[in-house]
């Protein structure tokens, strides 16, 4: 088991900080406090790391994400990055949204869920782990809408914003999808999307004026 990063405790405690709640009993966090104590322990008996990004839980694996714990209104989740590599026999796995390449989520509700399902989510995990060590990635069809991983990880942390661009055509996805993709570093492709972002809550497309 892996020890618990001190720098993610004030997530458990305070919340996430991303709205003025945090802190408050109507923080999301605590919402599901028990239900992600659980999931926090279930990804620390495994092999991989706990960091703190996009000021949420997030697991790792040779520096590489992949898994993150969220809370949300109705729910709160355990989110696989790659989580179309998973053979998922149990059926567990959700698309986040009509448009998720390689992630996926396990949706809970009540603690019982998640300790019901503990032995399955180990496995997925390990299953998670393995495929990354392995190297393999997503692979889409020819007709498929490819989005970058920091995409995904932005629809992970702000569920609003992936309905935005769930809203748009798709010829605007098609544009922000290739636009942010073809920067070469990470780092470059998450400020593209950052700076796009009010653009897609517009409902507007890269060229739209």
């Amino acid at each position: 088991m892996n020890h618990p990063n001190p720098k993610v405790d004030p997530y458990f405690i305070e919340g996430c900080g991303r709205c003025a709640l945090v802190g408050t009993p109507e923080c999301k966090v605590h919402t599901w406090e028990e239900e992600l104590a659980h999931l926090r322990r279930i990804c620390l008996d495994s092999d991989l790391t706990e960091e703190l990004k996009w000021s949420q839980p997030c697991y790792t694996v040779g520096g590489r994400n992949l898994i993150m714990i969220a809370a949300f209104k109705d729910n709160c989740v355990l989110s696989f990055f790659k989580g179309a590599l998973l053979k998922d026999p149990h059926g567990i796995l959700e698309k986040p949204g009509g448009n998720s390449r390689a992630g996926r989520v396990v949706r809970f509700t009540d603690v019982a869920q998640v300790l019901e399902q503990e032995p399955i989510l180990k496995a997925y995990i390990e299953e998670s782990i393995a495929a990354e060590k392995a190297g393999l990635e997503v692979v889409a069809e020819d007709d498929e809408l490819v989005l970058p991983e920091e995409l995904e990880e932005k629809f992970a942390e702000d569920p609003d914003f992936m309905a935005a661009f769930e809203a748009l055509t798709p010829g605007r996805q098609r544009g922000y999808a290739i636009y942010f993709s073809s920067a070469k570093q990470s780092k470059t492709r998450t400020a593209r999307i950052e700076k796009h972002m009010p653009r897609i809550f517009e409902g507007l497309g890269m060229h739209d004026r």
